[in-house]
């Protein structure tokens, strides 16, 4: 039996911090990770170095800076476009690779969509992968087959065209509606083969669930638990992403919220019984286990009401990240960790906690190091690119506007920490430091994708 440690990196798409009981929210039943983060270490103020999906994946698995996307290409026949939305680059080591040759067995496990589009390449290093299909608008069902009495209690999948992801989701989902049968139950089950199958070996495994991601459609043992029973109208499982809740009614942003909670509660569970596999296997003792997402969501409650994630709006509801990570020794078990991290800050954890050295420089910070209660590389600010907006954030300031630098909105941290009053036209110094030091980080310059084609391999205009 080994006595290296493991390292489990858990991913869960769209997840805001602010919906998990151990960030404070007193609604959503979040048992399971509440009680992991007791035992773990809690980082407060945790961020993506770029996003959205696709870009956070890039500097996950490489430790590298995706910011701020100066060699976007994009992939044919993908289901996005935006600036940063590509593969790894070819001549970049991945984390994975890198814990091969240090003696590691590798295992990726995901139903997120995005990385399955043609060349994106992300399984490279692992000795075990498995993509569950079947999410958002995965072509794996024919739409043409999706039963019409669910499309008829689900807004979009009814319409005359057919290629949309409300259709595609009732087309993938037909038949596997129950609990079990969900894309993050597929994903967790293969990953609790995995520990069964590797508990003799150090392992690395990065388990990547799309959920509470959209479509926001929640099996109704966990949609019953938030919904009032009150709403009648079809299902919203997916909005545009606008200020002003998007054109919805009070109704149907709270029936959607309803379905988003139901999914974060599912994701719960289903980590909650990825621990206790580890823990029957008795390797908890040691394998670091961390837990995070991409980036969250806004649901109206901001000082516009945005709706989604738009990139020109990058709130606390987009930008904060649940960032959670249990050490195989105890250290820093129940504190709360202040200090501005990146997510890429996890890649460089997975290399430290296995005592693998990367093949090329790396720019996250080991998540251990302040565990041990060293913050010497506690980060003084941090910078960010969401397609054609960049953002800043330091102890004082958060502040985004778009690449050019002439549209910009910032907000004072001390006087306004809920960020209802934009001084974006009037704080000036403000503004020239964070633009100043975005432009230094991204190397002097920025490229501009603004006036860059944004259509799909078939013409049509791409997902958000």
């Amino acid at each position: 039996m080994s006595e290296r440690l493991n390292v489990i990196v858990v991913m869960s798409d769209t997840l805001r911090a602010d919906y998990l009981g151990c960030y404070g929210n007193k609604t959503i039943r979040t048992p399971n990770i509440d009680r992991f983060a007791a035992g773990a270490a809690v980082f407060d103020e945790a961020y993506p170095e770029s996003l959205p999906t696709i870009p956070v994946r890039r500097a996950l698995h490489t430790g590298r800076r995706a910011y701020p996307f100066n060699d976007y290409r994009p992939v044919p026949w993908d289901i996005v476009y935006l600036p940063g939305w590509q593969p790894m680059a070819d001549g970049e080591s991945t984390l994975a690779e890198d814990l091969v040759r240090a003696g590691y067995h590798t295992g990726f496990v995901t139903d997120t969509l995005p990385y399955f589009a043609p060349a994106m390449n992300f399984t490279r290093g692992f000795w075990q992968w498995e993509y569950i299909r079947g999410q958002q608008q995965d072509r794996w069902r024919s739409v043409h087959a999706a039963d019409a009495g669910r499309c008829s209690r689900i807004r979009g999948a009814d319409g005359p065209n057919p290629y949309n992801m409300p259709r595609y989701h009732v087309a993938n989902t037909d038949g596997l509606e129950a609990p079990e049968d969900t894309c993050t139950a597929r994903t967790f089950k293969w990953a609790m083969r995995f520990l069964e199958d590797n508990a003799a070996v150090p392992f690395y495994l990065l388990v990547d669930c799309f959920d509470p991601h959209e479509p926001w459609h929640a099996p109704q043992k966990y949609y019953r638990m938030y919904a009032d029973g009150r709403y009648d109208g079809q299902a919203i499982i997916h909005s545009a992403y606008a200020r002003d809740l998007a054109g919805l009614t009070e109704a149907q942003l709270a029936d959607m919220v309803a379905h988003y909670c139901g999914l974060v509660t599912m994701v719960d569970e289903w980590f909650g019984r990825l621990l206790a596999r580890l823990d029957k296997l008795d390797l908890a003792r040691r394998t670091v286990v961390i837990f995070t997402s991409d980036h969250g969501t806004n649901f109206g409650d901001n000082l516009w009401r945005v709706v989604g994630k738009p990139g020109w709006a990058l709130l606390p509801g987009t930008m904060r990240l649940p960032l959670i990570a249990r050490a195989a020794d105890g250290r820093a078990a129940g504190e709360r960790i202040a200090g501005l991290r990146y997510n890429l800050d996890i890649t460089a954890a997975v290399y430290d906690a296995a005592g693998a050295a990367p093949s090329q420089p790396i720019d996250g910070r080991s998540l251990l190091a302040p565990m041990a209660g060293d913050h010497g590389g506690d980060r003084e600010y941090l910078t960010s690119r969401y397609g054609n907006t960049v953002w800043y954030r330091d102890e004082r300031w958060w502040a985004f506007g778009d690449v050019s630098g002439a549209e910009r909105h910032v907000f004072d941290l001390k006087a306004d920490p809920d960020m209802r009053n934009d001084v974006g036209q009037s704080a000036a110094d403000a503004w020239r430091l964070a633009f100043g030091r975005i432009l230094a980080d991204a190397g002097g310059s920025l490229p501009d994708y603004s006036k860059a084609k944004r259509t799909d391999a078939i013409g049509q205009k791409p997902a958000p």
